[in-house]
């Protein structure tokens, strides 16, 4: 360990640390490993906010890496609004010390005058954004750590539009926080600029997720719903908005309808995770469900199954899922023609959005990954209406009254597909065997690995550096035709050698497209120890009885290529 090391391990010994938080560094002192991974760099914002395992250090969550965020935010709104009283929503999920954490990050801001609104119980991610907006704030702040392990937790700031911050805010953000110390924290409290809110706001948002969820046509009566909201905040809304849109045969699960941040009933609550849904299908299987429900414990993530041609439970990744509700949506949209309008997707996801797009003219706008891209499309085209989108990583946004993926309203969505669908005789499953017969058959995977502590940041950079200092002349046997390098803002053709430059912030991604479209992604991951690759194949797709065999064929063709890539476990 060198000297800097020490030098902020002492500091944590000592005032303005309370005494609990100094006998913890040192009995850390026992453990150099751990000592180092708690104190090796600060926590840092990436994709989805700050996410890190709870504990003592700088690089852990606790209320000082939490209250000097606070307190760098504090200033950096007062500096953007001198003249207004500023306002801050907070939200937080099921997280151990998401509430106590909450409270602190009350005190702070109120401390510092600016007036909050807190939730004065667990509340959705995207309800905190919605109030963001419907009650004119400047900032809004969300304790969660998603979808992580039960030991993180995580602090996602949203600003005035109700999006997630970017370019300029997140890096003047950041200055700020960097230029606070510790003891410049002011932790206590003025009572009176603290205000606690409930059931007005959950009313209005509920109501307005309805209003824009409610598209089908179908008799809501006769579809079976099985939903999990495994342990998280979504308990509180998808019930009722279901309700309040006239579905009655909703299937709790009772096992996992109690907010835990230990997810007892889990290894992990990610609906990405099929094992997460183990319970749900069980239930679906004894009611006879038409559709399975799933969402992450800050209810931004969902995830489905449904209905497959055997009749049987097939669990859909985040790409299908996205591209039967946004098919469902332009297919419903009553368009004024004198109106531009547009989808948005990311640089992972498939590149089924774009045909999609297309087939029904108009724009598909491609940003980064991170719905706070996908929310920043809608400022930047103030001109253009945003209709749905979303990201491979199973999020999705249904118009712009939320600005960031919205597991509450899709949730609605879907089983408006599921209960149109039904009354015609069909499944939610044949529409995305509708989109493939127009796009093609599409078929995606993610393959992850977790890197932890110090020596796992390490090795993610070592392999994104080797991927860019000797990257594939081909894969599976068709050579590589474009190399997009995100890092250094430069597309390479391969054949020619011309070089252009990317339009998108610059970002820890590089992406290689094969001669037939085959498209391969790699990137650290922002919120998590790992780095991930995104896989993408298609074929022609003409007859549903072929379906099995195609994409047997297309899931066999990413596992050579992760064999030749060295992806395997």
């Amino acid at each position: 360990m060198d000297d800097n090391f020490m030098v902020q391990v002492a500091k944590w010994q000592k005032d303005p640390f309370d005494k609990k938080t100094q006998e913890k560094v040192t009995a850390l002192l026992n453990n150099p490993k751990a000592l180092e991974d708690a104190f090796y760099t600060n926590l840092s914002f990436g994709t989805g906010g700050m996410r890190g395992i709870m504990g003592v250090g700088t690089n852990r969550v606790n209320r000082y890496t939490f209250g000097r965020n606070t307190q760098g935010l504090s200033n950096y709104i007062k500096k953007k609004f001198p003249d207004k009283q500023a306002k801050v929503i907070i939200g937080y999920d099921c997280r151990h010390q998401s509430d106590t954490l909450a409270q602190t990050v009350a005190d702070i801001f109120s401390a510092n005058d600016i007036h909050v609104y807190l939730f004065s119980a667990l509340r959705p991610t995207p309800e905190v954004s919605f109030a963001v907006r419907e009650l004119g704030a400047q900032c809004g702040v969300v304790l969660t750590a998603s979808h992580n392990p039960p030991e993180y937790n995580g602090y996602k700031v949203y600003w005035e539009d109700g999006g997630q911050i970017v370019p300029p805010h997140d890096n003047a953000i950041i200055e700020e926080i960097n230029a606070s110390q510790f003891s410049d924290i002011q932790f206590v409290a003025k009572p009176e600029n603290i205000t606690s809110i409930d059931k007005e706001v959950d009313e209005v948002f509920q109501d307005a997720c309805v209003a824009n969820g409610r598209l089908g046509n179908g008799d809501r009566s006769k579809l079976k719903i099985v939903f999990t909201s495994l342990h998280g905040t979504s308990i509180t809304a998808i019930p009722a908005v279901l309700q309040k849109a006239a579905y009655s045969q909703v299937y709790i699960v009772d096992e996992q309808a109690e907010p835990d941040g230990d997810f007892p009933t889990v290894d992990s609550p990610n609906p990405e995770e099929p094992a997460a849904l183990a319970l749900a299908l069980q239930k679906a299987e004894e009611v006879n469900a038409d559709i399975v429900i799933g969402t992450d414990p800050d209810a931004d993530r969902l995830g489905i199954a449904v209905r497959n041609q055997k009749g049987e439970l097939e669990l859909l990744n985040g790409n299908q899922t996205m591209i039967v509700m946004t098919q469902f949506i332009l297919k419903h949209l009553k368009r004024d023609q004198n109106k531009a309008y547009f989808i948005g997707s990311t640089v992972v996801s498939t590149p089924m959005m774009e045909k999609l797009a297309s087939h029904y003219n108009l724009d598909c706008k491609i940003g980064l990954t991170g719905f706070k891209w996908i929310a920043k499309m809608i400022e930047d085209y103030p001109d253009e209406a945003f209709v749905g989108g979303g990201e491979e990583s199973f999020g999705f946004m249904v118009g712009d009254f939320v600005r960031d993926k919205d597991a509450i309203t899709s949730s609605l969505l879907a089983c408006e597909i599921a209960s149109t669908a039904l009354s015609n005789g069909e499944t939610f499953f044949d529409q995305l065997l509708k989109a493939y017969e127009k796009f093609g058959l599409y078929q995606e995977k993610l393959v992850s690995f977790v890197k932890k502590g110090k020596e796992g940041a390490h090795e993610i950079k070592q392999m994104m550096d080797n991927l860019r200092k000797t990257p594939p002349i081909e894969i599976d046997g068709v050579v590589i035709e474009t190399i997009e390098d995100f890092k250094t803002g430069i597309k390479l053709d391969c054949k020619s050698g011309k070089k252009e430059k990317m339009t998108l912030p610059k970002s820890d991604v590089i992406i290689f497209t094969a001669e037939n479209g085959t498209k391969v992604a790699a990137r650290p991951s922002g919120t998590e120890p790992k780095i991930k690759f995104y896989f993408s194949v298609h074929c022609p797709f003409n007859n549903r009885l072929e379906y099995t065999a195609l994409r047997s064929d297309l899931i066999d063709r990413i596992d050579r290529m992760c064999v030749q890539l060295g992806l395997t476990a």
